[in-house]
This record gives C-alpha cells, structure tokens and sequence, in this order.
C-alpha cells in the first residue's frame, strides 16, 4: 500500500467520523449516563491506520504506547494488558515469582484491602490463595482508613493492595512509608484515577506496581486494555513473562533472538540449547493487547489532560449546583482526601442518616427521570455471594463500609456531561427527595 493510499484512506476515515451526528439534550428525555469514553476523528483514524497493517497482536502502537505511558504516568516501564482487572492479576501475579526469593507472596500470606470497591481489585489475592484482611473506610472520601490499615498488620501480613476509590487518592504517602517500614509490597489500584495526585506527585507513581483500565468508563479507552506501571526492570520482566504464556523469552512478536543466545540456555531440568522461546519460567497466561487498541490508546492519551481537567470542572460544577439546593443537608458530599487533588471518576453521594430517604427507591426515581447512577461497586465484598467460601479476615468491624453499601450511589462528571445536563441532574436530585421525604 503506497502512503498516499494510506493518507487518503485515513483523511476519509476522519472526514466520516466528523460527519456523525451528536443528539442534542433534551431534559427527561436524553439519558444520562453516569460514565462514558469522548471519541474523536483522529482516535478513528488511528484506529483505522493499525489496521491497515494487518498485525493483529502487538507491535509498533503497542510499543510507542507502553513508552508514551510511562512517560505520562511518572513510572519507568509499563506493559499493556486486555483490561484493568487483567492488570491486577498480572501485578499480584508479579509478586508471587520464585525470582522473588523470600519475598515472593506464598498461599496463606495476609494482604491488606477494603472491601468497599470493585471485585477485581481483591480477586487476585483469593486466586492466588493469599487472605484478604479488609479494614473499614471512611465516609467522606471512601477511601481506607490508614489508622485501621497500620493496626491490622501482623506477622502473615506481606502486602498491601488497594485503589483509589473513584478518582479520589487513599492517602497513599503514608500508606507507602508504612509498607516500607514494614517490608510489605504496595500495588496501587489507580484505575478509576488516572491523573491524580497526592503531595505533588502521581498516585500511580508510589509503591511497587501500579495498575490502569482502559474500558470506555475510564478516563481513556482503548475499548478493553489496561496497564500495569512500574520503575523496576526485573518486575516488568516478570510481569511481561506473566502477560505472554509465562514464557521466560523477552523477544518481541515475529522477532528471535533478541539475547542473542536462543539455543544455548541451560534452564531447569531442560536439555542443554532447548530453545529458549519455548522455555517457561512462570505460570503465565496470554493476555496481550492488539495493536489496534494500542493505536487507539496512542491517540486518547494525546486528550487525557483534556479530559482529567473536565472531570474536575464537572465535579465542581455538580458540588456547587447541589449546595445552592440545600442538598448537602441530605447527602454527605465527597471530599477530597487532604493533599490531593483528585482526578474525579463519579460523584458519590451518601444519604445521610434519620433524613427519610431510602437509596434503593431514590435510584429508581432518578433513573427513571433519565439520570444514570451507579453503587459504588461491590458495596460490602464480605458480603458478595462470591466470597462466601472465602478464607479472608476482617480486622475492627465494617461499619463504614455498610453504611456505604446501603446508602450510597453516584452520578457522572465524565467530560461528556455538559452544563445543562450539570443543571438537570441537580434538579432532578432536588426533586426525587422532595417527593421521598413528602410520601
């Protein structure tokens, strides 16, 4: 294909995006939901342009979006992945290798988490057969309560593992200092976060491995894709042999011998020269993005400034609309954890107690009236049918935690949400309780 096919073929491709129609809002009528991904000509185009290349699995835009991440999260490496949950596997699975020595996590040793968040954040630890110790949260900025985290280490205790709850950091500068007081490893959850910062520093950018997602919620997309970051060589070796089969070979797809020793390993009870692409150092998976994902990363992460500035006007745009309605009597309203500045994933209201109002009816309400909500998440994960057969311990109780899984629920800030549905969504809350507090 010459460039000037190409070129015609990826103007083309841009002029039939920019030529789709929006919907305009129309209040009660249009819904608005509460996460959502912003697509542009130039996403399509590049989108288009690996395709072009028929190279299905990795390759160059997966290269360039690996470096460009890094880059842009503060971290030294990362290595891309089929989703945000798949991250999380792949960055416990990192810290259980035997290249890890006495380090290496073991069935039965403890991790430290919530159990107010998204499932996937703790399912590795189970998977791995290690114990989930939950410690409670806070109600403001529903994030862990780092008193309670540093109470509940014990001798089993060998990780911490725990995101940032809807963009919203966990007070990860004292949880680090802890881990490293106490020669614990710290994986950071910042997939609902991208772009937030505590003390002037990235979220992602503390502790061992850091973790992204990239589903069309997220604050960019790659349809399904996620990431995980870290500085050290040796842990985005072992987190690459996870990713790829388990394999102990680093060459990249359709390339051999980047060692420039394929035939002359001597590893585990192999015969001498067994070739070293097909020796497995690890109990691995396949779970490689394709390049077209990777491309259409690339292109997002040009916008991602963009966007993480949106989020932040929406959220501050939505919390002063909700003050001016006196609704802040009915709600705890979320605040941000001190030191940071978040990078807004959802707005999480909480109804407050002896007000009269019952979430579940007022979801339903708001819904109806074309508002999009969502819970945050798994609510209590201990109580989840998932994990009644669980091995886990709770350290003090969950108080906070149940209060978050029966009354709260959040609206969107996405940079898809505009002035007028800002203004909608507020008056709809202010009516929705009205009418609850008056039945």
């Amino acid at each position: 294909m010459t460039d000037a096919l190409r070129a015609e073929i990826l103007s083309l491709a841009r002029s039939h995006f920019a030529a789709r129609q929006t919907p305009s809002f129309v209040p009660g009528e249009t819904y608005i939901p509460p996460s959502g991904k912003v697509m542009d000509a130039e996403d399509c185009a590049h989108l288009i342009d690996a395709s072009l290349d028929m190279w299905l699995t990795a390759g160059r835009y997966a290269d360039r979006f690996e470096r460009e991440l890094a880059d842009v999260f503060g971290r030294r490496h990362s290595r891309l992945t089929v989703s945000g949950s798949a991250a999380n596997l792949l960055a416990f699975a990192t810290l259980t290798s035997p290249k890890h020595r006495e380090r290496r996590l073991r069935p039965g040793d403890e991790v430290i988490t919530v159990a107010a968040g998204f499932p996937t954040t703790v399912a590795p630890i189970v998977q791995h057969v290690c114990v989930p110790v939950f410690v409670d949260v806070d109600l403001e900025t529903h994030n862990v309560d780092v008193d309670l985290l540093e109470a509940a280490i014990t001798p089993k205790t060998r990780a911490v593992m725990i995101a940032h709850s809807l963009g919203n950091p966990f007070d990860v500068v004292r949880v680090a200092e802890i881990c490293r007081r106490n020669d614990l490893w710290l994986v950071g959850d910042c997939c609902d976060a991208f772009g937030a910062t505590i003390a002037g520093q990235g979220v992602g950018t503390f502790g061992d491995l850091s973790t992204l997602s990239f589903y069309p919620a997220h604050h960019i997309t790659t349809g399904e894709g996620g990431a995980v970051l870290m500085d050290r060589g040796p842990l985005a070796k072992i987190a690459e042999s996870f990713r790829d089969w388990g394999r102990d070979c680093y060459c990249k797809p359709g390339t051999d011998n980047t060692c420039g020793n394929r035939f002359g390993w001597k590893l585990g009870h192999l015969p001498h020269g067994y070739d070293h692409k097909y020796t497995y150092s690890h109990i691995g998976y396949n779970l490689k993005l394709s390049d077209m994902q990777a491309a259409l990363g690339v292109s997002q992460l040009t916008k991602l400034s963009h966007f993480i500035v949106r989020r932040r006007e929406n959220f501050l745009g939505l919390e002063r609309r909700l003050k001016e309605r006196g609704l802040d009597d009915i709600f705890h309203l979320p605040v941000a954890t001190p030191g940071s500045e978040p990078s807004w994933f959802g707005y999480l209201l909480t109804v407050r107690d002896g007000v009269g109002i019952e979430r579940n009816a007022l979801v339903a309400r708001l819904e109806q009236k074309r508002v999009g909500t969502r819970l945050l998440f798994a609510g209590n994960l201990t109580r989840q049918p998932a994990f009644r057969d669980v091995d886990y311990r709770v350290h003090g109780t969950l108080q906070q935690t149940d209060k978050i899984m029966c009354d709260s629920f959040w609206i969107g800030v996405w940079p898809g949400i505009t002035e007028p549905m800002l203004d909608y969504m507020a008056d709809m809350l202010l009516t929705v309780t009205r009418e609850l507090r008056e039945a």
